[in-house]
C-alpha cells in the first residue's frame, strides 16, 4: 500500500546475507547471532502460575535496553484461554543482564532473562515461566500434487526481477510471471529485527493477492492486531488474533482466495473471498473483499487474473517455500 516510507536500506542488502543494513530508524539485524543481548531477551514466556492459572508474556525489545512486555491471564495469542481485551502492557528496562518490568505490589511486575521469566501477577501470584519459541503448523509444507513451485531456492525464474540473497532466500519487490484467478497459496516469510524502528517502519512488506489485495507484513509482534499490522487486510479487516511470532522467526500465510466475479458487461456480481491463516492460526475465514487494495498493479478490480506480488517498503523482508495449486 501506499504509505510513507520511513525507512531507506542501503545498498548493502542487495544480494548478500548480511548481518545488518543500516538504515534512517537504526539497523536491520539479518543474524540472530549479530543481534545483541537485547534479542535474547525478546520473545514469548508462557507457563503456569502458583494457582495453576495459565501465564503469558510477550517481551518486545525496543532498542537500548528497553522492552515492553505484554502479560495475559490466558497465555500466548492463539491460546484458547487468551484474551486479548485483557491484555496488560508494562515497560522494562535492561539491568544487570535482565529485563525488569514493574513494581512489586503495584501491578504485573516480572525479571527476565534468556530462558525464564519470574515475577508477579496485577492479583499478586508468583509465576515462573519459560521463554518458548513457537513454529507455525505449517512451516516447510511441501507442495501437494498439482502444485506449480514459485520459489524453492533454485532460481527465480517464476518472478519478474526476481533476486536472491547468497543465502537462497527471495527478495522483497517481485511479482509472478504467471497470473492466477482462484487458487490456494502457500508462503513463507521473515521479518528483521529493528529495535529502534516504529510501526509501518518495523519490518514492512506485504503480500498481494492477484497483484490487487494486500495481506500485510510487518513486525506486529506484541501489537494489538490492527488493518495495517501483520495479518491485516489494509482498510478493510483486521485479523481475528494478531499471531504474529518474533522478527526474525521464519512465519507463514496459508491463504484461500476466490475471485471477484463480473457478468459480460463487466458489472461485478460477486465480491472476492479470502481464508488466511497466519502460523496455522484462522485470522480471516471466508472474508468478502469490498475493493482492491491501493500499491498493486492492478489498481481496479475486473475479471483477469493477476500476480502474486510481494511488496518491497524499504525493509529487508525475506521469502521462501513460495507454492501455489491453482483452481478450476
Amino acid at each position: 500500500m501506499k504509505r510513507k516510507l520511513t525507512l531507506a536500506v542501503t545498498a548493502a542488502v542487495t544480494l548478500g546475507a548480511v548481518a545488518c543494513a543500516i538504515a534512517a530508524d537504526g539497523p536491520a539485524i539479518l543474524d540472530p547471532a549479530k543481534a545483541g543481548p537485547d534479542y535474547l531477551i525478546q520473545g514469548e514466556y508462557r507457563g503456569n502460575a502458583e494457582n495453576g492459572q495459565m501465564v503469558g508474556a510477550q517481551v518486545i525489545a525496543l532498542g537500548d535496553g528497553a522492552f515492553e512486555a505484554v502479560f495475559s491471564h490466558g497465555g500466548l495469542p492463539g491460546n484458547r484461554a487468551y484474551d486479548p481485551e485483557k491484555r496488560v502492557r508494562v515497560q522494562g528496562k535492561m539491568e544487570g543482564g535482565k529485563a525488569r518490568f514493574g513494581t512489586p505490589g503495584t501491578g504485573w511486575s516480572a525479571t527476565a532473562g534468556e530462558k525464564q521469566m519470574d515475577g508477579q501477577t496485577d492479583q499478586g501470584v508468583k509465576f515462573s515461566i519459560k521463554r518458548t519459541t513457537r513454529k507455525s503448523r505449517t512451516l516447510e509444507m511441501k507442495p501437494p500434487a498439482g502444485a506449480v513451485v514459485l520459489f524453492d531456492g533454485t532460481s527465480t525464474d517464476a518472478w519478474q526481477n526476481g533476486k536472491m540473497t547468497e543465502d537462497k532466500l527471495l527478495m522483497a519487490g517481485t511479482r509472478t510471471k504467471q497470473a492466477f484467478g482462484d487458487f490456494t497459496l502457500h508462503v513463507e516469510f521473515r521479518t528483521p529485527w529493528m529495535p529502534a524502528a516504529r510501526g509501518q517502519a518495523r519490518g514492512n512488506s506485504g503480500v498481494y493477492v492477484q497483484d490487487r489485495y494486500e495481506i500485510q507484513v510487518l513486525d506486529s509482534f506484541g501489537l494489538a492486531g490492527a488493518d495495517n499490522e501483520c495479518g491485516g487486510i489494509y482498510k478493510q479487516s483486521k485479523p481475528r488474533v494478531n499471531a504474529c511470532y518474533p522478527p526474525l522467526s521464519w512465519q507463514t500465510y496459508d491463504i484461500d482466495f476466490e475471485a471477484a466475479r463480473f457478468d459480460a458487461a463487466g458489472n461485478k456480481t460477486k465480491n472476492a473471498v479470502i481464508t488466511v491463516r497466519h502460523n496455522g492460526y484462522l485470522i480471516h475465514d471466508k472474508l468478502s473483499l469490498t475493493s482492491n487494495t491501493p500499491g498493486g498493479g492492478k489498481n481496479k478490480e475486473d475479471a483477469t487474473p493477476g500476480a502474486i506480488f510481494f511488496q518491497d517498503h524499504g525493509n529487508p523482508v525475506h521469502f521462501r517455500n513460495v507454492w501455489i495449486v491453482p483452481k478450476g
